[in-house]
Parts: C-alpha cells; sequence; structure tokens
C-alpha cells in the first residue's frame, strides 16, 4: 500500500447514535479504511456504520465485554482485509477526530520510528454543560513531548501493537495505560503532540456520573497494579497509594487515635482543607479561568469513589469473580 491508504480506522461503540454519525463523518474524507466494532447496540448504529462505508465487526456478547477486547477485534478485522497497513488509529465512537490529525499523526510516525504511539489533544465538544465535562476537558490537557500514556484516541504503529499482542481484554478500563507500560518495557515511547486530534462527547450532567467514572478509575488502578505486581516498580503503586492514604488511613487515623488516645487526633482531619487549599492554588495559577473551587473539591472528593473501585476490584479478583464494567453513560 502507498499514499494514505497505509492507515485504517478502528471505531468502537455501542448506543451512540448522532455521536457515532459525527465520528465517522470525520473519518470518511481521508479515504482510509474503517472497522466499525459493535457491542450490542439496540439503535441503529450498525446500519449507520455501515451506510457510511464502514465494515462492521459484531463483537460476541457471550464473553464479558471490554473495550479493549472490541479494539482487538477491529485491528484483526482491519488486517485481515488490508494486512499492509502500517499505522491504525483508534477513537471512540462519542468522539470526533479534528481536521488533519490522521495525515498528521501518520506522518509524525513514519518520520520517528522510535514512537509506537502518538496522540494529541482530547477536547470536549461542550465543557461548559457542567463542571463535569470541564473537568474532563482539563484532565486531558496532558504535558506535550514524551507521556509514559495515551488515552483511548491514538493512532499505533501497527507492527508495534501487534508485537505486544494489543490491549490486555480482561481489563475493564485503563486498557490503554497498561498497553503503554507493555510497549515501553520494549522500548517504544509515546508522544503527545501539541496538534489537536479528537472532539469528545462525555455527556456527563450528574454527579451519579461523575462518581461512577470515579470508582471505575479506581478500579482500573487496582487491576493494573495487580496484574503487573511481579513486575520491578510495578504499575499504579503511586497511585493505589495515594487513593488509600486519604480515603482510608488517614480517616481510621483519626477516628482511631481519637477513641483509643486523645481526642485531638481528630486535628488530623485539617489535613483536608489543607489540601482543598494546596489544590485550589495549583488550579487558579495554572488558569484563572477555571472554576478553581469546584475542581478542588471534585478531586478531593474523588478519591472516596476511587477507593470504593478498589475495593470492589480485590473483591472480585480475590473470589474469581468475573470482572464487569463499571458504565457512567
Amino acid at each position: 500500500m502507498t499514499g494514505q491508504t497505509d492507515f485504517g480506522v478502528v471505531i468502537i461503540g455501542r448506543n451512540e447514535g448522532e455521536r457515532l454519525i459525527a465520528c465517522l463523518d470525520s473519518i470518511r474524507e481521508a479515504g482510509a479504511p474503517m472497522v466499525y466494532v459493535d457491542s450490542g447496540s439496540t439503535d441503529d448504529s450498525v446500519e449507520a456504520a455501515g451506510e457510511r462505508g464502514a465494515t462492521v465487526e459484531l463483537l460476541s456478547m457471550e464473553q464479558p465485554f471490554t473495550a479493549g477486547r472490541a479494539r482487538n477485534a477491529g485491528f484483526r478485522r482491519l488486517l485481515q482485509m488490508h494486512p499492509d497497513i502500517r499505522y491504525v488509529q483508534f477513537v471512540d465512537g462519542d468522539c470526533r477526530i479534528s481536521d488533519g490529525w490522521l495525515q498528521f499523526a501518520r506522518a509524525w510516525l513514519q518520520q520517528h520510528p522510535e514512537d509506537a504511539i502518538v496522540c494529541g489533544r482530547r477536547r470536549e465538544i461542550d465543557p461548559h454543560r457542567s463542571v463535569y465535562n470541564r473537568l474532563c476537558d482539563y484532565e486531558w490537557d496532558t504535558p506535550v513531548g514524551q507521556a509514559d500514556a495515551c488515552g483511548g484516541d491514538f493512532m499505533a504503529v501497527a507492527a508495534a501493537f501487534a508485537e505486544v499482542n494489543g490491549f490486555n481484554d480482561t481489563l475493564i478500563a485503563g486498557e490503554e495505560p497498561e498497553l503503554c507500560f507493555r510497549l515501553r518495557q520494549q522500548g517504544r515511547t509515546i508522544y503527545r503532540a501539541d496538534r489537536e486530534m479528537t472532539l469528545h462527547d462525555a455527556a456527563m450532567t450528574r454527579f451519579g456520573q461523575w462518581w461512577q467514572r470515579a470508582k471505575r478509575a479506581g478500579y482500573a488502578y487496582a487491576a493494573r497494579g495487580a496484574l503487573h505486581r511481579h513486575v520491578p516498580g510495578g504499575l499504579c503503586r503511586r497511585e493505589n497509594m495515594r487513593i488509600v492514604f486519604w480515603a482510608a488511613l488517614v480517616p481510621l487515623a483519626a477516628i482511631l487515635g481519637a477513641v483509643i488516645f486523645d481526642v485531638r487526633w481528630l486535628l488530623l482531619l485539617l489535613v483536608y482543607p489543607l489540601q482543598f487549599f494546596r489544590l485550589w492554588l495549583r488550579l487558579r495559577q495554572a488558569d484563572s479561568s477555571l472554576p478553581a473551587g469546584r475542581f478542588a473539591m471534585l478531586l478531593l472528593l474523588t478519591k472516596w469513589p476511587e477507593f470504593g473501585g478498589q475495593l470492589m476490584f480485590l473483591s472480585r479478583w480475590l473470589r474469581g469473580a468475573e470482572q464487569t464494567l463499571i458504565e457512567y453513560k
């Protein structure tokens, strides 16, 4: 293959409706082959994808669904149809690819053979719809340059992706950082470009949605830590320890200290308003237009749903129970 046809696109989704149509429309002009992997949609997603030129792969629901499993299925189907594909763009069905990104990413990987993955700036379509959407948009503004990980939207070198056997099918979340971890162990690098990549529709307007999303993040940290617990240095150990410290150790020490020794142990709880102030100050200094107070409160509170996610994973893992999705939409 030559020219633009040496890359393809894998899209995953379920009941994305108009978001999926917008996603497919943002890709068609590039002229690259598209594979859409559907995971049990009950709307017209399958028909919409076929009408827009995508090859549709229906993911069997007899096995537990994960995004990693869906992306792996799409990758295999893409290479089955186009064995000479060199680069693969992965994108979620609730995202639109920004103009020029596919061509830029392909050219970048051609010119930087040390990079296995290149990603760019994912933005929220409507960040001002809710504080939760806006916090997502802020969190996606990661540093430019060599990175440890990427999110769900990125272009990968097909050979490098295949060499590490793609995503881990069993992870219900956090599969992208885990993939990047294995790639980096093989000596490959991940690059975050200073370039618009995708527009995402989080559609997160309720506190309960945000709580579930944070719970899923805690679950993912714990799962990645357990998966690579024997690797020197491990994976996500600092993140897991930070969650346990703020959500469990501090309040437990304060309460037990007050009960066993002296009520003044409750003064330990003052670390929370101090942490809130530290977060508020950091956010204000980073960007004065941010709702620093609300962001700081959510970032402080997030440790408790994350801790709940850790406990959920631990319970399932110790019992050998099936790992099932934690969805917020």
